[in-house]
């Protein structure tokens, strides 16, 4: 089980990578607001799994009053079925299951060889990746934008001559690497690009002082298995609740 204040340092570190253009907070809900594709940018999250429905209607308020459409981020967690419920009865659907899954620097960094780039801001070779053969343009034209405002960040390529073929970032914050955006493009995956770009970021973390390390992948998304082998394990699953 993991501890409490992890949690709230996990969900605070989430959002502050995606740096949404306003976080409101409320009654221990952090209540981010944009307009992209991101999920994790547009909505609500508690900071604590056994959070109440109290705050429902506020936060479900503060979307209405910018003209976004409401979004919740929950845990299935036993300590937050009040919150499922009552999102629920207001006509709610939860969906796109995923993990948070943690691990330790050292157990990544030793994984596979560090022969990623590491760069200070992304250009634009690295944002071509999301714009490329089997990735949605629109979102992938949010997303750029979502990782490239992160406020302490490091982005990783792996490139054939000058094009990049894998790319991903990692944030620094509340004790934390936060690895986010890990794309490969359809024809260069399983070349072991992906495991050298997470080897990359956990060098750097520990360089820093960082020794944990977190993510959140689709449930049905291949790559768990990779991070698997890196030393990845899950930690919980939620859903957005639209």
């Amino acid at each position: 089980m993991i501890d409490p204040a992890d949690v709230a340092s996990i969900e605070r570190a989430t959002v502050e990578a995606v740096a949404p253009p306003q976080v409101l907070e409320v009654d221990g809900w952090l209540v981010p607001l944009d307009a992209g594709t991101v999920g994790r940018a547009r909505s609500a999250v508690p900071l604590s799994h056994d959070a109440t429905p109290a705050a429902l209607d506020a936060i479900v308020a503060a979307y209405e009053a910018r003209g976004l459409p409401p979004a919740f981020r929950i845990a299935d967690e036993e300590g937050l079925a009040p919150v499922r419920a009552a999102l629920e009865a207001r006509g709610f659907v939860g969906g796109k299951p995923t993990w948070v899954e943690r691990a330790d620097a050292a157990t990544v960094a030793g994984h596979a060889a560090p022969c990623a780039e590491l760069l200070s801001r992304p250009d634009e070779p690295w944002g071509a990746v999301f714009l490329g053969e089997g990735f949605d343009p629109a979102d992938g034209v949010h997303r750029v934008a979502v990782l490239s405002r992160s406020p302490d960040a490091l982005y990783g390529a792996v490139r054939e001559d000058a094009r990049a073929v894998a790319v991903g970032a990692v944030s620094f914050g509340r004790g934390w690497a936060g690895v986010h955006g890990m794309r490969t493009l359809p024809a260069c995956r399983r070349r072991g690009y992906a495991g050298a770009i997470l080897a990359a970021f956990a060098a750097a973390a520990l360089g820093r002082g960082v020794r944990r390390m977190f993510l959140q992948v689709e449930e049905a998304n291949p790559a768990r298995g990779l991070y698997r082998r890196a030393g990845f394990e899950p930690v919980w699953r939620y859903r957005y609740w639209e």
